[in-house]
């Protein structure tokens, strides 16, 4: 298969930029585009073959649902069961980088959710995503668009090195504005419950509901043999080739001369040893294979640059790799929660 590249020119209408991509969608076929999360891998929710193909293309268990993007919160009541809680979500943060979980309804296939009763909804803000939702006519269902288990793309780039030739189309609009996937969220008897952290934090749901609860699948490795209820719950995710340890901070005195100490020490040893850490270390830490990702507080850099540099680790010679993590509040949470994830849970207590 020959996949073709669609440039968008954002200076010019994006409706007809993407006409061609949408007609491929509502044939079957599949299209990867951007959000201001990362970029998805695209096809028609409303038919089950194109989720399979989804599936398929991805190297993706068909047991990990996909989510459906819509281009107007309201289009939900057509695809779901809807409810209060919905559209607090929906009043509050959509357009934008959030996903909720409701019951769905007989038009949406179950080789889309992955044989779950419930379906995941989101309506992103990105103008490229919408202007392909709305040329479509039909909801988009769309997991991320790289090889299950690898980073998730951030650029075109990323998309193209992972799935050219397995698709029918790339819409390159330019890099993710957000870099992490969506909040998933689960509405409970007057509260939520959050199964994937992203851009919308816990904090700001806090500001509209009064319980907030975290899945503990979110810090915790899930063993659990039952079908994830959300995308990104079960496998292990984001990784790149080499191994991955995550440096955790327990709270003890001179956590950063400590962590400076620590991996002074391994790049000694051996020169090769990968680093992901903060611009504060630059100074100090230096090596042929050391990224960083942003000053210690910036979390909305580290969350733009990580699965980028995850992905140039396969690029590099490096066995392994070393990485701080971030406060875990705000959207520290989930790039903690995909560091974890792409270590398979290598924690580091130093």
């Amino acid at each position: 298969m020959i996949t073709e590249i669609v440039k968008i020119d954002f200076s010019k209408p994006l409706d007809a930029q993407v006409q061609k991509c949408a007609e491929t969608i509502v044939r079957g076929g599949l299209v990867a585009f951007p959000t201001e999360t990362v970029y998805g891998l695209g096809g028609n929710a409303l038919d089950a073959d194109a989720a399979k193909k989804i599936y398929a293309a991805k190297g993706r268990p068909s047991d990990n649902p996909l989510i459906i993007h819509i281009e107007k919160p309201s289009d939900a009541e057509e695809y779901c069961l809807t409810n209060d809680s919905y559209y607090k979500i929906a009043n509050a943060f959509m357009p934008g980088p959030i996903t909720v979980i409701l019951p769905k309804k007989e038009i949406i296939p179950f080789s889309v959710t992955g044989g779950l009763s419930t379906v995941a909804v989101r309506c992103p803000e990105h103008p490229v995503a919408r202007a392909l939702i709305r040329a479509a006519g039909v909801p988009i269902a769309a997991p991320s668009a790289n090889t299950s288990g690898r980073p998730s793309p951030t650029s075109a780039s990323h998309v193209i090195e992972d799935l050219s030739s397995k698709i029918d189309a790339i819409i390159d609009g330019g890099d993710s504005e957000i870099g992490l996937e969506s909040t998933i969220v689960m509405p409970r008897d007057g509260g939520v419950t959050v199964l994937r952290p992203g851009g919308i934090t816990v904090e700001m749901l806090s500001e509209i509901f009064d319980d907030v609860t975290l899945d503990e699948g979110i810090v915790k490795k899930n063993e659990s043999a039952s079908a994830p209820l959300a995308p990104g719950m079960k496998y292990r995710h984001y990784a790149p080739r080499a191994t991955v340890f995550l440096i955790k901070d327990v709270g003890n005195a001179d956590f950063d001369g400590r962590v400076k100490r620590f991996l002074k020490g391994k790049l000694d040893r051996e020169p090769l040893t990968g680093v992901i850490c903060f611009d504060e270390y630059r100074d100090e830490i230096i090596g042929k294979n050391v990224f960083y990702f942003g000053k210690k507080a910036d979390d909305d850099e580290h969350a733009k640059r990580l699965f980028d540099i995850l992905r140039r680790f396969d690029k590099t010679d490096a066995p392994e790799i070393y990485a701080t993590a971030s406060d875990l509040r705000g959207v520290g949470l989930a790039i903690y929660n995909r560091m974890l994830k792409a270590s398979g849970f290598n924690i580091l207590e130093i």
